[in-house]
Parts: structure tokens; C-alpha cells; sequence
């Protein structure tokens, strides 16, 4: 992605003296990252996300950074967003006694290391930290993560909307958009427009409907013992207490959880990368989505895995609503907790 103010100066309109852009023919750049600032911020900053479920008190504190670059660039009325950027958002919580009396109070922070206009139709990772990490702690993050992290996404989808309308630009794009001419009965490219107004309709419709999922979890053990437990399928059925069958070819299929999921290895990297296709039984026909398990081992001895699921269903084949929910709380609860308790790799 080209940088703001590093565009082909024969295409970056010049200031004219009217400053005017006719037509907006040329490119017109417009800076957003401020602006950008001021929205996420607005979005984001001092939200009550619990008070007193489950005598737990959460809340966003004030947009701390907003890092990376982001513009709009219009030419001919066509808008093109641009940006990578990334943010830190601190949050505080208390959890009581059922008396009321105050047992902790923490602080901790969300970070979300990449947005960017390349992956406008996926949800970015989305970190949760505490700094206090005893269990009341824990809690308290656990909980941040459960009803935060959906509202930190929600946030996000609302800026990358804004972005796609044009930021900033927009209301100047409709200052010189020129008055609309109407029909000449004699020339008429309705089907054209037409055409293309469907193809869009359908594009949107197809993006519609499914979400992503991103993860990251850590591990005491070396990346390559997790990848090992992952793709052998009797160490699947000794963690999750039933049945699997995994094949360990690129290409080969599996089936756990006594076969509610089945799917195929896409690539295999030993110790470094798990991609496969998924899908549950009671997912509408037709339907995969896909996992990518990345391994890092940032020192000997602690693995960090990071997992992104897309093209996640938002309802089954019943109508019900909560398959993201379902399948994110099965990774952490089913898959990735299971495996800290059973194999002591916990940390």
C-alpha cells in the first residue's frame, strides 16, 4: 500500500486557485489518520460493558493511541480508502463480593495490532491483557474477552464502513459531485447499470452471513509437542474424551468430536502451520470454513498459537444464531484449555 504523500505526482491533483477538482478527474488525497483518531475514539472510549453481572464492573477507559497511516483517495467520484493502523485501549474492572465489598480491581489493556483496507472483510485480531493475572484476574479478563471483545469488532466494522464512504472526503465529494442529468429515454444503458447493480447486490449478499474468528493463546511446551498433539488423533481422543480420526497428509481428511467436525488438511508445516478446512455437522450444506493455526515460539519453551477461522456460518442449518459464539467458546474451552489441563502445558 502506497504511503500518504507518496502518490505519482502526475496523478495527485495540484492546488488550483479556485480549489476546485473538476468532476474530482484527477486522484484527490486526503490524510484521515486524525480523523481516524477522533472516530475510533469516540467508538470506543468510556463503554460500560458490565455493571454488576455476576458482581463484575467493566469499562473502556479513554483511546490511548492510534498508530499507522490512513487516507481516502477519489478520482472520477470513485472512492479508495487506504490504511494499516493499529490501537491501544485501555479498560479497567472490579469484581465484589456478593455483600458488595470491593475483592480486586484491575487494569488492563485491548491491543489491536493490524487493521488494514486489504482485509476490510475480516474481523482483525484482538488481544486482551490484565495486569494482574491471579484469579479474580483472570476472571475479570475472561470476562472483558467474552462481552468486550465483540463490541471492540463491532466498533471497528462501523470505522471501516466510514472509511469506505470516503472518511473525511465524503461530504466534499458530495459538495462537487455534479447535479445528476437526467435519463435521455432515447439512451438508455439501463441494462448495463442494471447488470452492474446486480453483480454488486450479489457480491454483498455473499459476503454477508459469515464472520471470522481470531485467537491467540499461550502455551508452556515447544510448538512443536502442540503441533504434534493437534494432528495425532489419539491425543485427540485422550483430551477431549471421544472419538477422532486425523490424517497427517496434506490433502487427508479428519473427524473429531466423535464426528460433529470434519474436514481436510489444506498445507501442513511441522511445528509452524495448520491449515484445514472445517465445518460442523449442523452447518447448512455446502458450507466450509477455514482454520489457520500459525505456532511461534517467541523463547524455548512457551508456544504461541494464533488462530483464524473465516467464512464461519453466522446461523446453522436450524436457524440458530450463535455458531461464532459456539465455535470460539469450543476452541478455547473444548480444545485449548483442555489441552493446558490434560498435558500440564499452562502457564
Amino acid at each position: 500500500m502506497a504511503k500518504y504523500g507518496e502518490g505519482d505526482k502526475r496523478w495527485i491533483v495540484e492546488e488550483r486557485p479556485d480549489g476546485a477538482n473538476v468532476h474530482n478527474w484527477h486522484w484527490a488525497e486526503t490524510d484521515c489518520l486524525e480523523w481516524s483518531r477522533n472516530l475510533l475514539s469516540s467508538l470506543l472510549s468510556n463503554h460500560t460493558l458490565l455493571s454488576g453481572e455476576g458482581n463484575l464492573f467493566i469499562a473502556t477507559k479513554k483511546l490511548e493511541k492510534v498508530d499507522g497511516e490512513a487516507y481516502v483517495n477519489i478520482r472520477k467520484g470513485k472512492i479508495i480508502p487506504g490504511y494499516e493502523i493499529s490501537f491501544s485501549l485501555p479498560w479497567e474492572g472490579e469484581a465484589k463480593d456478593a455483600d458488595g465489598k470491593t475483592l480486586l480491581r484491575v487494569d488492563g489493556t485491548v491491543e489491536v495490532p493490524y487493521i488494514a483496507d486489504e482485509n476490510a472483510d475480516e474481523d482483525p485480531e484482538v488481544r486482551v491483557t490484565v495486569k494482574d493475572e491471579g484469579p479474580i484476574g483472570k476472571r475479570l479478563k475472561e470476562a472483558f474477552a467474552e462481552k468486550g471483545k465483540k463490541f471492540v469488532l463491532e466498533q471497528i466494522r462501523v470505522y471501516v464502513a466510514a472509511m469506505a464512504k470516503g472518511g473525511p472526503a465524503k461530504e466534499e465529494l458530495e459538495v462537487k459531485k455534479p447535479a445528476a442529468k437526467k435519463p435521455d429515454p432515447a439512451v438508455s444503458g439501463a441494462p448495463a447499470a442494471a447488470a452492474v447493480k446486480e453483480e454488486k447486490k450479489r457480491e454483498k449478499k455473499k459476503r454477508e452471513g459469515f464472520k471470522s474468528i481470531s485467537l491467540s493463546e499461550k502455551f508452556s511446551c515447544r510448538a512443536k509437542d502442540m503441533f504434534e498433539i493437534l494432528m495425532d488423533e489419539n491425543r485427540w481422543k485422550g483430551f477431549t474424551q471421544s472419538n477422532a480420526r486425523i490424517s497427517k497428509e496434506v490433502g487427508g481428511e479428519f473427524s473429531i468430536f466423535d464426528g460433529a467436525v470434519t474436514g481436510t488438511n489444506v498445507e501442513l508445516q511441522e511445528g509452524k502451520l495448520i491449515v484445514q478446512k472445517w465445518r460442523f455437522g449442523n452447518w447448512p450444506d455446502g458450507i466450509q470454513s477455514t482454520v489457520r493455526l500459525s505456532f511461534e515460539e517467541p523463547e524455548p519453551g512457551v508456544t504461541v498459537i494464533k488462530l483464524t477461522q473465516t467464512d464461519v456460518p453466522d446461523e446453522d442449518r436450524y436457524g440458530n444464531a450463535t455458531v461464532v459464539e459456539n465455535t470460539e467458546r469450543g476452541w478455547r474451552d473444548l480444545i485449548f484449555h483442555k489441552i493446558r489441563a490434560v498435558f500440564g502445558f499452562g502457564i
